[in-house]
């Protein structure tokens, strides 16, 4: 099996890797137009001069003159502002898991969604909005996906360890395995709940970012800055490990042990974000494909500028999802799937097209 690294270095990635200076700047330019048009657009458009004004009033008071409406206020600061950095928190976190699995488990069609992960906060979350209702208040849903998906997990390396299968191929079979087995039970648990109550469930499986609040953006944010940092301190092994296990040893790094670290850190990184955002798929497999072909394969080059990437892909998906259906909300798991399933496609392509030439 090809790791992702290998496939990019077909031909040397040198002088991609002197573009990340500027690819990281470009991306981070991108970003805050991103944010601008996210929080102006929407079913009452808003100047982007008035969106910044909002912002500055509210960090820093009395440094500009509040010439705008209130209703505009609400909406920008209360509504738009949160749900647009959650976006960009989701995405630029299952972009790093992405990125952290591609390279452990030298599969390049592998993303955070491969572990079961998502499926366990999906299970967590039909679990709160069909049988337990709110019992914790706003925040039981978000709680009961996170300890779901934490337990899928769980179960993932009581699979593997049960098994003794410790490699990259057998832990993502451990991975699938157990996502169709929590699948199941969220569909028998969707069967036995309230009828009147399964769009909802269906809404929060195909994700949905409307639910985000000033309060609850901390947790997200905590986890990426922990589990992206740890990543990146982690680079080096990273590019190690696509080379495969043996090399990887020679150069003194723990694989088995390392592989689950790497595993443990995406299901905490993505269990946090389902909790907040839903089921959002395909996120983790493009964005890092995208960043190697930018600046290479090395993963202090790759990881930071994922993270960017994905928040910018995250963003302008959800800016489709709750205009293109206007007043209502589209989940963004649609938009992310077309979108993903098309880069699949064009991905399966581009590697059968490759092998011949390798030969």
């Amino acid at each position: 099996m090809t790791g992702p690294s290998l496939s990019v270095a077909r031909t040397p990635p040198r002088r991609r890797a002197g573009l990340f200076p500027a690819a990281l700047g470009l991306a981070v330019l991108i970003l805050g137009l991103s944010f601008t048009a996210a929080v102006s657009v929407g079913a009452v458009p808003i100047a982007a001069k008035t969106v910044w004004g909002v912002i500055a009033d509210r960090l820093l008071p009395g440094l500009v003159e509040t010439a705008w409406p209130a209703g505009h206020e609400a909406i920008i600061w209360e509504l738009r502002v949160p749900r647009t950095i959650l976006a960009g928190l989701v995405g630029a976190g299952l972009a790093l898991v992405g990125a952290g699995l591609q390279a452990v488990t030298r599969n390049a069609l592998a993303d955070p969604h491969l572990l079961g992960i998502s499926s366990g906060g999906a299970f967590g979350a039909i679990t709160a909005l069909l049988h337990t209702g709110l019992i914790l208040g706003l925040a039981t849903v978000p709680l009961f996906a996170f300890a779901g998906a934490l337990c899928a997990m769980a179960l993932v390396l009581g699979v593997a360890r049960l098994a003794d299968a410790a490699s990259a191929e057998r832990l993502v079979l451990a991975g699938v395995a157990v996502s169709f087995v929590v699948m199941a039970g969220a569909n028998v648990m969707i069967f036995l709940g309230d009828p009147r109550a399964s769009h909802m469930v269906i809404f929060w499986m195909l994700g949905s970012l409307g639910l985000a609040q000033w309060s609850q953006l901390i947790f997200p944010a905590a986890a990426l800055a922990a589990c992206g940092a740890w990543l990146w301190s982690r680079a080096q092994d990273l590019d190690a490990m696509t080379i495969g296990d043996e090399s990887a040893a020679t150069l003194g790094i723990p694989v088995a042990r390392f592989r689950l670290e790497v595993f443990v850190a995406g299901a905490l990184l993505t269990g946090t974000m389902v909790a907040f955002s839903g089921v959002i798929g395909f996120v983790g497999l493009m964005v890092p494909h995208v960043a190697r072909m930018m600046v290479g394969g090395g993963h202090a080059r790759v990881l930071p500028l994922s993270a960017l990437l994905g928040a910018v892909f995250l963003i302008w998906c959800d800016l489709l999802s709750r205009t293109v259906m206007a007043p209502q909300d589209m989940p963004i798991g649609v938009v992310t799937g077309l979108v993903g399933g098309l880069f699949f496609v064009w991905l399966l392509g581009r590697r059968q097209g490759g092998a011949p030439r390798r030969a």
